[in-house]
């Protein structure tokens, strides 16, 4: 049985599909208008994880899971601007670092990735359905959701009504007949990205585009809706309100599901913030599964502090089971890590197991399950093509060199002397080989 924190309820539900064989998962993916950072990373890795235990637990089901990519959008369009080329290129570019960046911490592609701008008409007939309803209204070419004609608006984020005014990213704008409306459509000029539409040339707000995807590749309610807890408001409430009442009154995920943030100590990681580190940087010094495990060393519902430190130890724990698994062939799942797997993802408990398992099949088949434990050991141990990981630990040791830390620069030649890599001291600097 699968438990769930259901944000919606504020507690762990069983999870029971409406459909045991179509089950439907859906979750805010990238803005492709620049590199994602290790907290974007974080959503992309926890519900990858759920996939692969709602596969497990129903394995007869087709699990579909959508992701979508934000294709049109503001930043989109400054970006293109500021290097004078198509907002295509910016999205083709960054959409490509993406998925790249995804599939190294071992991210499968989703079932369906719904792009913004393939999604224009069932967004207009979407917005359509909302004027026609009463739940909408067009003012100075724009087309603004009403939030009063919604009694049941705020259930998610349980924000009373000047909350919901002051909260995050919600636009003021003379054209609003109430302060909390949002934008369902908005006018652009010739030289801005647009598509024609019964309110004139212009292109869809953010809010919209999940509702309409979501109707129209999953169904009017889908099972699971997940993301960040910081979408939760506006963006998720406001899908939550243009779905119920373009669908009359079905609601339109049954389990909503947010994951925590990932921060640097401090604050939570933001590109506004300018407090950001890659999965760019990170590979170039560590292994994709290393940075797989760091994000799945907290409970997805908990903040996660990103460190040097974070990242050294899911190393070790990394090197600890392979040596572990060795070159055993993978036998059946634990059923310890599966049991704390299907209650509520819990990775920490999942983890402790998975490290006092004695049989090594048993090891690698759970490891495998998780996402780790992907390559045979010797690749890993032969730093599995990862010279960026060996070069920093190089660099590393002649630090310690430098500071006559002797002990240090000896411990570092002897790990990767047992990891296969033999280092070779020069008046040019320090070379290395495969062993």
């Amino acid at each position: 049985m699968i438990r769930l924190h259901d944000t919606m309820a504020r507690k762990k539900r069983e999870f029971v599909p409406q459909d045991t064989k179509r089950i439907t998962i859906y979750v805010c993916g990238p803005t492709v208008y620049g590199r994602a950072h290790i907290g974007n990373a974080r959503p992309a890795v926890i519900f990858d994880l759920l996939r692969r235990v709602l596969e497990h637990a129903y394995p007869d089901a087709e699990v579909i899971y959508a992701r979508n990519v934000t294709d049109v959008d503001d930043k989109i369009i400054n970006s293109a601007r500021e290097e004078g080329v198509d907002t295509s290129v910016i999205t083709d570019r960054y959409e490509r670092f993406y998925l790249e960046d995804m599939g190294a911490l071992g991210v499968n592609p989703p079932t369906i990735a719904p792009h913004a701008t393939q999604e224009i008409g069932p967004m207009v007939a979407m917005i359509e359905r909302l004027v026609a309803s009463g739940n909408a209204y067009e003012a100075e070419g724009h087309v603004l959701f009403s939030v009063p004609s919604d009694p049941d608006y705020g259930a998610l984020s349980r924000r009373d009504r000047e909350q919901m005014i002051a909260g995050a990213r919600v636009e003021v704008a003379p054209y609003k007949r109430d302060p909390a409306d949002f934008v369902l459509w908005k006018p652009s000029d010739p030289d801005t990205v647009g598509w024609d539409s019964p309110w004139g040339r212009g292109r869809p707000g953010w809010h919209i585009e999940c509702s309409a995807m979501i109707r129209e590749h999953l169904g009017e309610t889908i099972d699971i809706h997940g993301g960040g807890l910081d979408l939760i408001f506006p963006h998720h409430e406001n899908e939550i309100a243009q779905s119920r009442c373009a669908h009359g009154g079905k609601p339109l995920a049954r389990y909503w599901v947010h994951n925590g943030f990932v921060d640097m100590g401090a604050e939570k990681m933001s590109k506004s913030l300018g407090n950001i580190v890659t999965p760019e940087e990170l590979l170039k010094s560590h292994a994709g599964e290393t940075l797989r495990l760091a994000l799945l060393s907290a409970h997805y519902r908990q903040p996660l502090a990103w460190t040097d430190e974070l990242v050294e130890q899911s190393k070790a724990t990394l090197d600890r089971l392979y040596r572990a698994a060795g070159d055993a062939e993978a036998t059946a799942i634990d059923q310890g890590v599966v049991e704390a797997l299907y209650d509520d993802l819990n990775t920490p408990l999942a983890l402790s197991r998975l490290l006092a398992l004695d049989d090594a099949g048993a090891l690698k088949a759970s490891a495998q399950f998780l996402g780790l434990l992907t390559l045979d050991s010797g690749r890993w141990f032969r730093g599995a093509g990862d010279a960026g990981d060996i070069d920093a630990r190089i660099a590393a040791r002649t630090e310690a060199k430098a500071r006559r830390d002797f002990a240090e620069a000896d411990r570092i030649r002897d790990e990767l002397k047992a990891e296969g890599v033999l280092l070779e001291d020069g008046p040019a600097g320090t070379t290395w080989r495969r062993a």
